[in-house]
């Protein structure tokens, strides 16, 4: 495996590492023509001199995963190589590859991995390790902000082309605490919400709006329907938004915003949800963007940070190199705006709209018979070589 300025020894060896490789019709793995283009953009490029060094853990996870995430280290790879700073990259075990190594999904092992990490690039959580996988990471790491933008992309058939808004979802409580109980008739989930949890993620939610230079964050619940919840969560909302004079705070109904993203996404900045309503807004977004192939999101702490693509794993599309990359790539992208890189994450997004609008390399779902590998080395193309086709 080959990281950062280091690439170049790994490109000198005759062996090809296993993400970057992908399935021929034979049904063996073999350098795709756009792994092939991209390592020889690699040899191109001279070595920059690092000034920072991050350690990134990359995770692949179950299905899909593992072939998006192998497409996205090919643009981290690429943008190393261009980039003031170099990358660790570190592959780590989660899902079916940690059960084969640990006998867990998510063993002990990961957890003090990932803690050396500065941010983690994360695939795809599927059954049966679905939830002690996203336990491991949100619960275990306190990863209480999903921060999901909802932005539409050139050459895609978006619903809303101008589409620019952002989605903080409450990430560790409510109703998937998994907590509650089955009674005789009664089947019982509880939404349990707490003083502490609530404040952290409001505030979280207004100091993200001013740090991003946005106008407006909108409030989202029912709370004439759940009183001991929404409303609670209402009136904390409004006190703190008090402390935040410059920014517009505004309250809405859960589902009349989550029409409002369907018909006026342009009316909204940056929304707030609660944890259950939050997960199904950011597939409404992602409908609106153009499907789960386009949507990605982070899971931020106060001291880790872990970055996905909203899809899940997709497992009779696993491992045939076909689906679209583009949600994991710009999961990266927002790792490194995480981290402070804001030019390598501009670097980034504007390969990746420059790739959409020409239209020449996309996948199946997008109306193209690109490879996923072909996709990413032609975004890596685009970051290394500014205006060429990929």
């Amino acid at each position: 495996m080959f990281a950062g300025s280091g690439a170049r020894d790994g490109l000198r060896s005759r062996q090809i590492p296993f993400h970057e490789t992908a399935m021929n019709g034979a049904g063996k793995y073999a350098p795709s023509q756009g792994v092939e283009k991209y390592l020889r953009l690699l040899r191109e490029v001279g070595p920059v001199e690092s000034r920072k060094r991050y350690r990134i853990g990359i995770i692949p996870g179950d299905g899909i995963g593992r072939d998006v995430v192998r497409a996205a280290r090919m643009v981290l790879e690429a943008l190393a190589d261009i980039s003031p700073f170099s990358l660790d990259l570190v592959d780590l075990d989660a899902g079916a590859a940690a059960v084969a190594r640990y006998g867990n999904p998510f063993p002990t092992e990961l957890a003090e991995e990932i803690k050396k990490t500065d941010a983690v690039l994360f695939g795809a959580a599927g059954p049966p390790h679905t939830e002690k996988i996203l336990h491991g990471f949100k619960r275990g790491f306190d990863l209480y902000a999903k921060v999901c933008p909802i932005r539409s992309f050139p050459g895609t058939s978006p619903l809303h082309p101008q589409a620019d808004l952002v989605l903080i979802r409450e990430n560790t409580e409510g109703l998937y605490g998994m907590g509650g109980y089955s009674e005789g008739d009664r089947h019982v989930s509880l939404r349990v919400f707490t003083t502490r949890g609530m404040e952290k993620i409001i505030r979280f939610a207004f100091e993200w709006a001013l740090k991003k230079g946005r106008r407006k964050v909108t409030f989202t619940h029912k709370a004439g329907a759940l009183p001991h919840t929404d409303e609670p969560m209402r009136q904390l909302f409004r006190q703190i938004s008090q402390e935040y004079p410059g920014l517009e705070a505004e309250e809405m109904m859960i589902d009349a915003c989550a029409m409002e993203i369907v018909m006026k996404p342009e009316r909204l900045d940056v929304v707030l949800a609660e944890n259950a309503n939050g997960d199904i807004l950011s597939d409404v977004g992602a409908g609106i963007m153009g499907g789960l192939g386009l949507a990605y999101s982070g899971n931020v702490g106060d001291t880790m940070a872990v970055f996905e693509p909203i899809h899940g794993t997709a497992p009779k599309h696993a491992d045939r190199n076909i689906v679209n990359p583009i949600a994991a790539i710009m999961a990266g992208q927002m790792l490194f705006d995480h981290l402070g890189e804001a030019a390598a994450a501009a670097r980034i997004t504007q390969a990746v709209a420059e790739v959409l609008a020409e239209g020449k390399v996309r996948t199946y779902d997008l109306g193209g018979t690109s490879s996923t590998t072909e996709v990413a080395a032609a975004i890596a193309e685009k970051m290394v070589r500014p205006g060429r086709a990929g």
